[in-house]
């Protein structure tokens, strides 16, 4: 059986470009708070540093404005959690970003043989789920509807405002085309975006 998929990991770890600690960082930036980010190896920082930059600029995107808009009026503020999560889904359908893996599966496998690499270094709330997201393969899963819906169940679960997640998918099947109109629009920038503030961070 399937567990919930959480926030857009699948992303994250795509746009950590194959570097190691940097994924590391990327992953776990919401497991840390505060100056606690400090404690970890330069190059994982980074990473944090990374994941925050990634959300800041998906989240002030004119695109993501308006696919959050099919969101918007039902779930308000969450609307961007909503988005974030269809992201993935049309991101891990995208043959394209994943021809050097050669497809979605190998790139999972290797994205958790890097992770358990640094495990040891991690917030322990994030190697628990790590046990999970690797037994249920959550990266790849994200291509699946059903996924989806999980996801967006388990988002709601842990919301203290929202009661339910039912119209949530609804309105992501009903808006699907136009939703991964939005995602094609926007990935390339994402992508790039991505590329150079990584650069950026590690002095290249």
């Amino acid at each position: 059986m399937m567990v919930f998929l959480n926030m857009n990991y699948l992303a994250h770890a795509f746009l950590s470009f194959n570097n190691r600690d940097i994924l590391a960082g990327n992953v776990i930036s919401d497991f840390v708070k505060g100056k606690t980010q400090y404690s970890y190896p330069e190059t994982i920082q980074k990473g944090i540093r990374l994941h925050r930059l990634i959300d800041e600029y998906t989240d002030r995107h004119p695109v993501t404005a308006k696919a959050k808009n099919f969101f918007r009026p039902q779930y308000r503020l969450y609307s961007g959690a909503f988005i974030d999560v269809v992201y993935d889904h049309f991101l891990s359908l995208d043959a394209i970003q994943f021809a050097q893996y050669r497809n979605l599966k190998n790139f999972t496998i290797e994205t958790y043989q890097q992770l358990e690499m640094n495990i040891t270094l991690l917030p322990i709330p994030f190697q628990k789920m790590f046990t999970y997201m690797k037994a249920q393969d959550w990266l790849y899963n994200y291509q699946f509807k059903q996924g989806i819906q999980r996801s967006f169940y388990g988002m709601v679960s842990r919301s203290l405002y929202l009661k339910e997640s039912d119209i949530a998918f609804e309105i992501f099947n009903k808006n699907y085309i136009e939703l991964n109109n939005c995602y094609a629009e926007f990935f390339p920038e994402l992508k790039q975006f991505s590329l150079n503030n990584m650069s950026k961070l590690l002095g290249d």
